[in-house]
């Protein structure tokens, strides 16, 4: 298997993509939706906010912006549990992102691998 690249853009480019965007959600965000490169399994559902679309292209480690606490954060500055970017990419309407990474542990804040590994629903 060859070796992932993280994505990691200059400045510039990165900027011109975040103008592409429509930031029409709670506190002017695109809805972000995170997957696992490998296995496609969605991690988590969050958002990002001008800053937070800059910072994960330039750096390849997914930000979001917190809409109760009202500001940026890093995925894993506190547990580690960090979230390379391999892929970004836009839908239709340019006002939801899916990021396609590489976690470094659980992207759950309860340490479930995945967010919707919580409480499953399924047919008897």
């Amino acid at each position: 298997m060859t070796e992932l690249k993280i994505l990691k853009l200059p400045e510039d480019k990165a900027r011109e993509i975040a103008d592409k965007l429509w930031y029409r959600h709670i506190d002017n965000t695109v809805v972000a939706v995170v997957q696992d490169y490998e296995t496609r399994e969605v991690l988590m559902v969050a958002y990002m906010n001008r800053e937070a679309v800059i910072k994960t292209l330039t750096t390849g480690l997914a930000h979001f912006w917190s809409t109760t606490r009202k500001k940026l954060w890093l995925k894993g500055e506190t547990s580690g549990n960090y979230q390379y970017v391999i892929e970004f990419r836009i839908d239709c309407d340019r006002d939801a992102v899916l990021l396609l990474v590489k976690p470094a542990g659980p992207a759950c804040h309860l340490g479930y691998r995945s967010c919707f590994d919580a409480e499953k629903i399924s047919p008897a």
